[in-house]
């Protein structure tokens, strides 16, 4: 028997989900089959429903297989983290992630992610230690792919998890790029809606002029910066947050960006250093709702990337 109290970064969320994140391999029939033979109690009471909400200082005593239950060992205890903080104050850090890190482990990069240099980086510091946690571990509210550089928003408990990711989906993150494309955009100041359909099996996105089934709508405001006669530099705001917007969308109007291997054939061609794609996380504002207390010191606040490529700074 494997018993557990509710801690602060552990309320407020689905017993399922809880159950989920504190073991390791447990399949979900077998994990809605320990619910259903009342092998889960919480304060002395048997619950059945995996959506029963856990409140901080709820005990919890699980009849399940202890096999199942995760270790506080994990490969970022011994990593030294190696992160440009852009800003941080006691719930969250804005992070410059440099080209080539992935953000979470994937086919390429299975450790030594930019979360893991995250979490070490608090560990350290003594802000995080994964033994007195049982679910909650600090957390990337936005991503960006491996080759794009620039800030990616980390929250350092539940609840800053939950009011950023909500701030994101509302729109109440504003979020600014800047990015080198081929030629010169013929309006030096326009906004782009197209529609984008993503395609899994390429991993790539589908562009249209017009409405299209599947697809969902993108919109990108951009500003000229500068030319050089063969490439200019924009300040690109999003008003969605579709993936690959930009790199798509500004192919599909023959601006790609420059180094783009997937939307443009420009391998071969590496132009001021780039043999990626030349886009930059630029720029986050917050905006935080009205009546809406946590966080709302953030309100206003502009953080800008400062540890790029000159390039993209110039302007």
């Amino acid at each position: 028997m494997k018993k557990l109290v509710v801690l602060k970064n552990d309320a407020s969320q689905r017993l399922d989900k809880f159950l989920k994140k504190v073991t390791v391999g447990l399949p979900d029939s077998l994990l809605y089959k320990y619910l259903r033979k009342k092998c889960v109690k919480v304060n002395g009471k048997h619950v059945t429903d995996g959506a029963y909400v856990l409140h901080e200082g709820d005990e919890l005593n699980l009849y399940m297989n202890e096999d199942f239950f995760v270790s506080a060992e994990d490969s970022f205890l011994t990593l030294t983290p190696e992160i440009d903080v852009a800003y941080e104050d006691e719930h969250l850090l804005v992070l410059e992630k440099p080209v080539g890190l992935s953000c979470h482990a994937d086919d390429l990069q299975k450790s030594g992610t930019l979360i893991d240099h995250a979490k070490a980086y608090l560990y350290r510091k003594g802000e995080y230690d994964p033994a007195k946690e049982q679910s909650f571990a600090p957390a990337l509210a936005n991503r960006i792919d491996r080759n794009t550089a620039g800030l990616v928003l980390c929250a350092k408990d539940a609840e800053t998890l939950r009011v950023l990711s909500e701030m994101i989906r509302a729109h109440r993150v504003e979020k600014e790029y800047r990015a080198l494309v081929y030629g010169k955009p013929e309006k030096a100041h326009d906004t782009l809606t197209l529609y984008l359909e993503k395609d899994e099996e390429a991993r790539r996105v589908k562009v249209y002029d017009a409405p299209h089934p599947n697809a969902k709508t993108a919109v990108t405001e951009y500003e000229v910066l500068s030319f050089d006669g063969e490439v200019s530099l924009l300040h690109i705001r999003l008003h969605t947050g579709r993936t690959h917007q930009i790199r798509a969308s500004f192919s599909h109007v023959g601006h790609p960006l420059v180094g783009d291997g997937k939307y443009a054939d420009l391998r071969s061609r590496d132009v001021r250093g780039f043999s990626h794609q030349a886009l930059l996380s630029y720029a986050v504002t917050f905006r935080v709702a009205q009546g809406e207390e946590a966080l709302a010191y953030l309100d206003g606040m502009r953080v800008i990337a400062r540890h790029a490529p000159r390039i993209f700074l110039e302007k």
